[in-house]
C-alpha cells in the first residue's frame, strides 16, 4: 500500500511538505574535507572567541569527571570533534554547542570536590519572598492540594517542561529559516548555562527542604526530594521522580528556577516566531509558574528571577535580521509559511471586511491560493492592465453615443477598478485636434467632418 500525502489530514499534509523541504535544505555531505575548507575560508571575528571558553569549560569538567572515569571519558571529546567534522552533523552540533555545555556542566557539577563548594543558604530565598512580597507566596500555595491540582500541576512541570523544547527547536527548523532555529540553541542553551553556574556558585535551598528540615543548616550530603511529584508517584504506584530527584546533580539549585526560565522563553520564541499561537502559549506558561511553587519546588522569587534570565538571553540574542516582519519569514523551499501567513488586515491591526453573509470577502481565499501555488485571478488583470493602450478600442463594445458609460450606473457594482478606464480617458485628452481627422471619442463611430467656409469658397471660384 503507498502511501500519499493527500491521505492525510490538512494540517499534517502542510507538516510533511515542511519536512520534506527541511530535509532537502540539509547538507547531506559525509566528507571532512569540506568542513576543513569551510574552516580555511571562514573569517574568524572576535565573536568567535566564545568557543575558547567552551573549550576551557569542556577540559574542566571532564577533567574532575569521574562517571565515566578515564580513558571512556575521552570518548566524549572525541565523538564531538568527529561530529564536528562531518558536515551533515556540524550544521546541527556547532549552532547546539551552548546547549551541550549547559548538559556537561549540570551532569558534572555532582563531582566537584567539597572543599571548592560554597555554603548552602536555607534563610536567603524565603526572607527575600517576605520581605518583596510580603509573604511567603509558596507557602500558601502548598497549603491546599488535591490529586485534580496535582496532574494539572504535574504535567507541565513534570512532562510538558522536558519534552516543549524539541518541540519548539522542530517547528522552528520546520517553519522558519535557519538564523531562528540557531537563536533558539543559543539562547536557550546560554539561559540554562548561565542559570546552572548561578546554582552552583548560590546554592540555596527550595520550598521542600524548609517544609522537611525547617531553617536547620543544609549540607551536600543531603539527598534530594521531589517535593509535590511524590504525590503523582503515589497516585500512579511508581517512583520515577521520587529516583530522579533523590540523585539530583544539583540538589540545592532553586535560585533561579529554570523552569520558568525555560516556559518564558519557549513564550518569547512562539509569541515571535508563530505570533498566532501566543495566547496559548503564555497561558501554559503562567500555570508552570503556578505549578513550580504549587509543587514546593521554587520560592516566588525563583519564579521570577528565572523569567527574567530568559527575558535578558532573548533580546541580548535577538539579531536585527529576526524583528518584525523577519521573524515570520519561512525558509527555503517552501512557498509560504505555513500556519502563520497573515492578511494585511492581521499585519496593521485591522478589521477584515466582510460581506452581507459575514464572510471575509476574498483575503482568506487569497491567502489559501498562496499556499497551494494556485493561481492568482489578479494576476491575470495585472497583465491587461500592462497593456499599451494604443491597442486598446477607445470604443466601449456597446458602441455608446454618449460619455454615459464611463459613469457608474446607481445600483450596479462593477468588478473592475477604476484605472482599467485608462484607454477611454486617455482617448479625450486633445479630442477636438483628433476629431478633426475624422475620429471621436463620444460617437460610436467615425464622424465625417463638415466642409470648412474657406475650402467652400475654393471650389465655387473653380
Amino acid at each position: 500500500m503507498s502511501f500519499s500525502k493527500q491521505q492525510l489530514p490538512r494540517p499534517l499534509q502542510r507538516v510533511w511538505t515542511a519536512f520534506m523541504a527541511a530535509v532537502g535544505r540539509l547538507d547531506k555531505s559525509l566528507s571532512p574535507r569540506d568542513t576543513i575548507s569551510r574552516l580555511r575560508q571562514h573569517s574568524f571575528t572576535f565573536s568567535d572567541s566564545i568557543y575558547l571558553f567552551h573549550l576551557a569549560l569542556a577540559t574542566f569538567w571532564i577533567t574532575i569527571m569521574q562517571v565515566p572515569g578515564f580513558p571512556l571519558k575521552l570518548m566524549i571529546p572525541v565523538l564531538y570533534a568527529i561530529a564536528l567534522l562531518i558536515p551533515l552533523t556540524s550544521q546541527f552540533f556547532i549552532p547546539a554547542t551552548p546547549v551541550f555545555a549547559w548538559l556537561l556542566t549540570f551532569y558534572t557539577s555532582r563531582f566537584i570536590p567539597a572543599a571548592w563548594r560554597p555554603n548552602i543558604s536555607v534563610v536567603l530565598l524565603p526572607t527575600l519572598e517576605s520581605v518583596l512580597y510580603g509573604a511567603n507566596i509558596s507557602d500558601i500555595l502548598t497549603r491546599f492540594t488535591h490529586p485534580v491540582l496535582d496532574i494539572f500541576a504535574w504535567l507541565p512541570y513534570g512532562v510538558i517542561h522536558f519534552t516543549f523544547p524539541f518541540v519548539v527547536a522542530a517547528f522552528l527548523w520546520l517553519f522558519r529559516t535557519k538564523e531562528a532555529l540557531h537563536l533558539w540553541a543559543r539562547a536557550f542553551g546560554y539561559m540554562n548555562l548561565i542559570g546552572v553556574m548561578v546554582q552552583i556558585l548560590l546554592p540555596c535551598a527550595p520550598p521542600w527542604y524548609e517544609l522537611i528540615y525547617g531553617l536547620t543548616p543544609a549540607n551536600y550530603s543531603m539527598p534530594g526530594s521531589a517535593g509535590g511529584l511524590a504525590r503523582i508517584d503515589k497516585l500512579f504506584h511508581s517512583h520515577g521522580y521520587t529516583v530522579a530527584f533523590s540523585n539530583s546533580p544539583v540538589v540545592f539549585g532553586a535560585f533561579p528556577s529554570l523552569h520558568s526560565g525555560c516556559a518564558t522563553m519557549e513564550a518569547l520564541f512562539v509569541s515571535h516566531f508563530f505570533p498566532h499561537a501566543t495566547k496559548f502559549i503564555w497561558t501554559y506558561t503562567a500555570v508552570l509558574y503556578w505549578a513550580t511553587m504549587y509543587l514546593t519546588h521554587h520560592y516566588l522569587i525563583d519564579v521570577v528571577v528565572g523569567s527574567c534570565l530568559a527575558i535578558t538571553c532573548f533580546y541580548l540574542y535577538l539579531p536585527d535580521e529576526l524583528k518584525g516582519a523577519n521573524a515570520l519569514a519561512p525558509p527555503g523551499g517552501l512557498n509560504s509559511p505555513y500556519g502563520t501567513r497573515r492578511s494585511k488586515y492581521e499585519l496593521y491591526d485591522l478589521e477584515e471586511p466582510r460581506t452581507a453573509r459575514g464572510r471575509a470577502s476574498n483575503g482568506s481565499i487569497m491567502r489559501d491560493a498562496a499556499d497551494y501555488d494556485l493561481e492568482d485571478p489578479s494576476d491575470r488583470e495585472s497583465d491587461e492592465e500592462e497593456m499599451d493602450i494604443t491597442f486598446r478600442s477607445p470604443v466601449p463594445p456597446t458602441t455608446p453615443n454618449s460619455a454615459t458609460p464611463l459613469m457608474k450606473p446607481k445600483g450596479m457594482s462593477s468588478s473592475k477598478k477604476s484605472h482599467r478606464h485608462t484607454a477611454s480617458i486617455a482617448s479625450l485628452i486633445r479630442a477636438e485636434e483628433r476629431a478633426e481627422d475624422g475620429w471621436s471619442p463620444i460617437g460610436g463611430t467615425f464622424n465625417i467632418p463638415p466642409p470648412r467656409a474657406a475650402e467652400d469658397q475654393k471650389a465655387l471660384r473653380h
